[in-house]
């Protein structure tokens, strides 16, 4: 039976046990795509979009990392956790923006979310800096790419 990780047996909500859990490496990669209008892709230089608040794609990177280092803060049955890397990679493809953050940690426990969320927040980041210009972006999709160590590895 497939049971879900956070509800106990009563169907409350609770925080998942890792006492028992091995510690090893776990890795996890999520991907976020953001899609902007071809104005705001006009304003492109050197790689990375300039506006009034600075350079959207460095901004973003630096948001994303934050916000992966503070997961156990804003999500609330995940285990704080300390990051051993994050890293950020953004690049552009057409009129999309590609977002692939990677995080790792030598823990009990995963590190997925700390990936997703940092792949969401760097999107978000884009918008934001990116909104003065049009309101007509997109964040298109937020999704688990891979992930390795712990009970089971993923692969999309």
């Amino acid at each position: 039976m497939n049971e879900f990780s956070h509800i106990d047996k009563k169907g409350q909500a609770t925080m998942v046990d890792v006492s028992e859990k091995a510690v090893t490496k776990r890795t996890a990669t999520a991907r976020s795509i953001v899609s902007l209008p071809e104005e705001v892709f006009e304003k492109l230089k050197d790689g990375d979009i300039q506006t009034k608040k600075g350079a959207v794609f460095q901004t973003a990177i630096i948001a994303g990392i934050m916000a992966a280092k503070k997961t156990g803060e804003l999500i609330p049955l995940c285990h704080p956790l300390g990051l051993d890397n994050c890293n950020i990679e953004i690049q552009t493809k057409g009129n999309e923006v590609i977002i692939q953050c990677t995080a790792s940690i030598t823990a009990k426990t995963g590190i997925e979310m700390e990936a997703l969320v940092g792949a969401s927040i760097t999107a978000l980041t884009v918008y934001d800096m990116c909104k003065a210009l049009s309101h007509d972006i997109v964040i298109k999709e937020t999704m688990l790419i891979e992930k390795t160590g712990g009970k089971r590895d993923f692969k999309r």
